[in-house]
């Protein structure tokens, strides 16, 4: 008998266990979206010893998702959950002092309302008991009181509280997605004492027919910045600026301070340590809407000339704030298919990467020393939490471990391909678990939303979920993406379906280059944007065989005044009576005629984004002409859907689809 030696035998048996463990690994499933957790809003605790965050998981039985603030230390390995079960809780902060973690939670059948945990240990303790209940808060330097972010209470009407009544409307915008139909009521600014010694009364600080957002605390308490439209008509314009108002102010009057002057979108304010200048957002194009490049500005907290750092960037940005010491401003850096954080000294000249790679982040928060938490995700890893910068940044959560360890995901090649007249696209390109380069795959043209979005290098189930069932899937970032700058984004101004549609068949045109794609095999889709997109492709184009497009539009002047974009539709393509041939022009539903690939329209009930109205237009087009097609809308969902249920159910739809009409299976 032949005896191994003891390092062999230990690599034999090591390699035993490993084929082992390979053979145990499964493909993803439709039903895997909802083992996945979903990982949010890391906030490092002030003495850096700690990180909230949130953690949301989905019951497929009961239909529904849940929230729970959890806590994970810096130094070990602990991870502690800081909310029970049975009720979802959001919004996680710290008290100024680190004794006390905070939440958004509605309980015991009520609104949404702020509470507190001590972290010596005890039930969480009700801050608020406003009526209509709070969307947003943030505590005082000194951790003595809140400010409270809160809409109007409904208008008090006669007859039963239960009858249904005519919605009356006289603003400009008239409807918002998940909204539905617009009143008169607005959003403004309260403040509470939550020190036990005093009244927990919440006093309004600003009013008008205005909405106010996104308070931040002046270093001394005294002050709160906040973004407002305040322009004589605010739903005709984007143009919120920053404003600061004195946090005892009474409201008689709301004696305010118009901290920017710029014509476009300024927001996400920070103060400086010694509270003279505040940072923040500004798009400095606003006549390009939002193809326009958010820029990091700063601008004297009591009114003044402003300084755009990062105007040479030519990337957004986003989420800025001062470090300790007041002589940088760190901010998310949105860049070619990666979201980095980074640097810029207050001159803007000194700029850095604190945190790069082929990775995306997703949120983050520092200590009052500087440390930095940070939200990240990667191809192979849902966004998790990690602690640190550089190469001492370290992964404090494993939420989907377990899962990721049963399973065999996608390779994700990251690629560079010229589109027809030469301009450089990226993509990502998922191959199969167990890709073999010898074989064409069918494959699956996925394309993004907004048009002003990117796929980057964040975890993708739904692209994992296609390669689990045999497909190559080509993502690509074509013109109109943001990532790649101000000229690349506006592209396809008032052009869409020409640039951006060369772009995305470059993409499929180089995956059959490189040997992956079966070009007799091809399949298009996407959602919102993506499917308006999927429009163009399927009436320019027979070389694909199944198309699914997803919240999408086709005849555009149906859409004017039905959608909730009238402000955008104006400013790109001009009012529907005075430019008739351009909105014309534009619409892919002029040239449905031509479409014949079998066709799966999408879309929520009650979407107001992208109203179900023209997926109803053209499925009856298709339907008349003769092409395989089939209408299918979701009760009750709006532009992204809630209910468990029918994400699954359209996951499934996908898959069937593309199996019957790709794979050519019976």
């Amino acid at each position: 008998m032949t005896r191994l030696m003891p390092g062999l035998l230990a690599g034999v048996l090591a390699l035993a266990a490993a084929s082992a463990a390979a053979q145990e690994t499964r493909l993803l499933e439709p039903e895997d979206l909802f083992e996945l957790k979903s990982v949010g809003s890391p906030v490092i605790s002030p003495d850096g010893g700690w990180v909230a965050y949130t953690v949301n998981t989905t019951s497929l039985e009961e239909d529904d998702t849940e929230t729970r603030i959890w806590m994970a230390s810096t130094t070990d390995d602990t991870v502690l959950p800081m909310t029970g079960t049975g009720t979802s809780a959001n919004s996680p902060q710290w008290s100024p002092d680190g004794r006390y973690l905070s939440f958004l939670a509605s309980r015991n059948d009520g609104e949404s309302q702020v509470w507190a945990l001590d972290r010596r240990g005890g039930e969480a303790n009700q801050l608020t008991h406003v009526e209509q209940g709070v969307s947003d808060y943030a505590w005082s330097p000194e951790g003595d009181r809140l400010v409270l972010v809160i809409r109007d209470p409904e208008e008090e009407t006669e007859g039963d509280e239960d009858e249904e009544k005519p919605w009356v409307i006289d603003r400009l915008q008239i409807k918002r997605d998940y909204v539905g139909y617009l009143d008169s009521r607005r959003t403004h600014l309260y403040v509470q004492n939550v020190d036990p010694g005093r009244e927990p009364e919440a006093v309004q600080i600003t009013s008008g027919d205005y909405d106010d957002s996104d308070p931040a605390w002046s270093p001394d308490g005294s002050l709160i910045a906040f973004v407002s439209n305040r322009t004589e008509e605010p739903d005709a314009s984007d143009n919120t600026d920053i404003w600061v108002v004195a946090a005892d102010n009474p409201d008689v009057g709301a004696t305010l301070l118009r901290v920017t002057d710029n014509p476009g979108a300024d927001g996400s304010p920070a103060w400086s340590p010694d509270g003279n200048f505040i940072a923040h957002t500004s798009v400095i194009e606003p006549e390009i809407i939002w193809y326009a490049i958010d820029h990091l500005v700063i601008s004297p907290a009591a009114g003044g000339p402003a300084r755009v750092l990062t105007e040479r960037l030519d990337r957004n940005v986003s989420s800025p704030r001062f470090s300790p010491d007041g002589g940088e401003v760190l901010f998310v850096l949105e860049d070619s298919g990666e979201r980095h954080l980074a640097s810029i000294d207050t001159s803007g000249e000194s700029f850095s990467r604190l945190i790069e790679g082929p990775l995306s982040l997703r949120g983050w928060s520092q200590s009052d020393d500087g440390q930095v938490a940070s939200l990240v995700s990667e191809p192979h890893l849902p966004a998790e939490v990690f602690h640190g910068a550089g190469d001492e940044r370290r992964q404090l959560t494993f939420t989907n471990r377990p899962w990721l360890e049963e399973l065999q995901l996608a390779e994700v090649e990251n690629a560079q391909f010229p589109s027809a007249d030469g301009t450089e696209v990226e993509g990502f390109i998922f191959k199969p678990p167990g890709f073999d380069e010898s074989f064409e795959y069918p494959t699956l043209l996925r394309i993004h939303g907004g048009p002003v979005a990117q796929y980057d290098f964040a975890f993708n189930f739904e692209a994992q979920l296609f390669a689990a069932n045999g497909y190559v899937v080509v993502m690509t970032n074509p013109r109109g993406s943001s990532g790649y700058g101000r000229d690349f984004s506006h592209a396809i101004w008032a052009d869409w379906g020409v640039n951006d549609f060369d772009d995305v068949m470059a993409g499929v045109d180089y995956a059959i280059e490189q040997g992956y794609a079966d070009p007799d095999r091809l399949g298009v889709g996407g959602w919102s944007y993506g499917g308006i997109l999927t429009n163009y492709v399927i009436t320019k184009s027979e070389r694909f065989k199944g198309a699914i497009t997803g919240a999408s539009m086709a005849l555009y002047r149906a859409n004017y005044g039905h959608d909730h974009y009238q402000y955008e539709w104006e400013m790109e393509v001009g009012l529907p009576w005075e430019n008739a041939e351009g909105w014309e022009r534009m619409s892919p539903f002029n040239d449905v005629a031509d479409v014949v690939t079998p066709t799966l329209v999408m879309g929520g009930e009650h979407d107001w984004n992208v109203p179900i109205q023209n997926s109803e237009q053209l499925y009856q087009a298709l339907r008349r002409l003769g092409v395989e097609t089939q209408l299918v809308v979701y009760p009750g969902e709006f532009h992204g859907f809630r209910k468990p249920a029918f994400q699954l159910d359209r996951l499934e739809r996908y898959l069937a689809w593309y199996e019957q009409y790709v794979k050519g299976a019976p």
